[in-house]
């Protein structure tokens, strides 16, 4: 018989200036850089530089902490921001949406395009790979906070975490893996070359489609009507998907993408190399950003973790709040 999971992990790693610094965070952390490494080793399929590699990693960056907040404040918790406006951009009280996330890399992208006078699909074909990479590793980060958990389950992998009854399904364990099992996937359809878009709409497709299943194990705080929240966004991202496929498709008459490797200026990275100092440093403040924000729903991180980090319950960052309870 194997021994119990318990879940004792120190969500922190360390504080800067009082406010306290998670490795949920910094998930996004990694997966920002990852995302920049895998832009800088396609920039010659896209066409652009180390200059626009820097660009369009810091839309990416930024579209994803925005539209991550915004969702889970909008969607998730407005029950109590509604009512407490000043905290929304106090990102270390935390509340991320995974599905905002993904709204906010869209955003991104398509500004970056608009700017650049670029396809989108084109673009997102390659970025896809990326976005599945960051929300992989973020649901790695989840799992180390401790607050988004599943059901209670008598399975021999169910997971006791701190302050609740029971053993739980490591429901954002289940998520990170689909996730990252998309990042094979979506390379080998983008390595079929197939019509422009096409990958992009399989990302959509199977991202929504598989979470549908892995949100029945999950527990949620909240509901709208009655239905939780998180499904409505997995059934519209899978009948989009599942749009854009058949409509991809129907136009594949017309042949993949045309490779545009020969409107490269000469060497990227010789001809670019010091218009990009500023970019870089952006870019760094980018990733230091996202180690200040703790994972879902912590608007209640003092109540929760003070008795492992006193110094929560007595600052005047990070206020004791009950958080509301669903209906």
């Amino acid at each position: 018989m194997m021994d119990p999971i318990i879940h004792n992990i120190d969500p922190v790693f360390g504080t800067i200036g009082g406010v306290y610094l998670w490795w949920y965070g910094l998930t996004y952390t990694l997966g920002f850089l990852g995302s920049l490494i895998w832009l800088r080793a396609n920039r010659t399929s896209l066409a652009i530089d180390m200059n626009g590699v820097y660009t369009l990693s810091i839309y990416l960056a930024v579209g994803v902490l925005v539209g991550g907040r915004l969702v889970e404040v909008m969607f998730y918790e407005w029950a109590y921001y509604g009512s407490h406006l000043w905290h929304i951009p106090a990102v270390w009280l935390g509340g991320m949406s995974t599905h905002g996330i993904l709204f906010g890399a869209i955003v991104g992208t398509l500004l970056y395009c608009r700017l650049q006078r670029r396809s989108f699909f084109e673009i997102a074909d390659v970025m896809v790979v990326a976005g599945a990479f960051i929300m992989g590793v973020g649901r790695i980060g989840n799992f180390i906070d401790g607050q988004i958990v599943g059901a209670t389950t008598d399975l021999w992998w169910g997971v006791k975490f701190p302050d609740l009854e029971g053993f739980r399904h490591p429901v954002v364990l289940y998520d990170g893996l689909k996730n990252l099992l998309l990042v094979p996937l979506l390379i080998l359809i983008r390595n079929m070359k197939p019509p422009r878009g096409v990958v992009t709409a399989h990302f959509i497709l199977w991202y929504g489609f598989l979470r549908i299943f892995v949100d029945f194990f999950r527990e949620y705080r909240t509901s709208l009507q009655g239905f939780p929240p998180g499904q409505e966004f997995n059934i519209l991202m899978t009948l989009v998907g599942a749009g854009l496929l058949f409509w991809f498709y129907r136009k594949a008459g017309n042949g993949p993408a045309e490779d545009k490797a020969s409107a490269l200026p000469g060497d990227p990275v010789v001809t670019q190399r010091d218009s990009t100092w500023g970019k870089k440093i952006v870019f760094i403040f980018l990733l230091a950003l996202p180690t200040v924000i703790p994972s879902d729903w912590t608007q209640d991180a003092p109540s929760r973790y003070g008795k492992r980090h006193p110094g929560m319950t007595h600052s005047a960052m990070y206020p004791v709040i009950q958080a509301p309870n669903s209906e």
